[in-house]
């Protein structure tokens, strides 16, 4: 893969490079600020961009800010948030073209580098990651006339192990059930969602955007 780095903090920026080059991937470009990073994915074009949320000048939100721009820009580009910290508003901006290829991983949560990798390898091929906290705040802020409200309470709990990147053998692992128990449930989210017929990771996809953004 060809990767694109935004941190402003050296010694983890460099810490990343040497991971991805390790593990066989191409760091095109290394930044420190926004601007930076929108100028290097429209540049590049990379297949992955590692992103921290808080860069100069004002260390709030500019790595987000940044990435949404970029996502105008080159649209689809696959975009995984490595932070400390959870900015809900511009989590949903990225959400909301409903393209996939995005993440968001805690940077105090990733206990294993396989996991990161896999997350980033994931997100490069249009997936979603996102770690259990930023699901549980993104889903604080759903409305009223909630759209999942006719999933079952299982459902839910599948869809939301299907947000946190999940397949179906893992989801079945974690819930004590049989793989064909979560191909059930899996299917009947398609169906109460309005998911018709298609590549089974793209609806996968839509179904999780969909919960996220209720």
């Amino acid at each position: 893969m060809r990767v694109v780095i935004a941190d402003d903090a050296v010694l983890l920026r460099e810490g990343l490079i040497r991971l991805v080059e390790e593990n066989g991937h191409t760091v095109v470009s290394a930044v420190g600020d926004g601007p930076s990073l929108v100028r290097s994915i429209k540049e590049h074009r990379p297949d992955v961009s590692i992103v921290d949320v808080r860069m100069p000048p004002s260390h709030t939100d500019e790595g987000l800010r940044a990435a949404v721009e970029a996502r105008a820009a080159v649209p689809g580009s696959p975009i995984l948030v490595l932070s400390q910290y959870v900015e809900v508003s511009y989590a949903d901006d990225l959400l909301a073209d409903r393209r996939g290829a995005v993440g968001y991983l805690l940077k105090d949560r990733v206990s294993l580098v396989a996991e990161f990798l896999d997350g980033l390898q994931r997100v490069a091929e249009g997936g979603t990651v996102l770690d259990p906290e930023v699901v549980a705040q993104l889903l604080v802020r759903r409305r009223r006339d909630d759209p999942m409200r006719s999933l079952t309470p299982r459902e839910r709990e599948v869809l939301g192990l299907m947000a946190e990147g999940m397949s179906n053998t893992a989801i079945a692992r974690k819930m004590v059930v049989t793989d064909g128990a979560v191909e059930k449930h899996v299917r009947n989210i398609f169906t109460k969602l309005g998911l018709h017929q298609d590549e089974e990771q793209h609806r996968r996809v839509l179904a999780v955007l969909a919960y996220l953004q209720s």
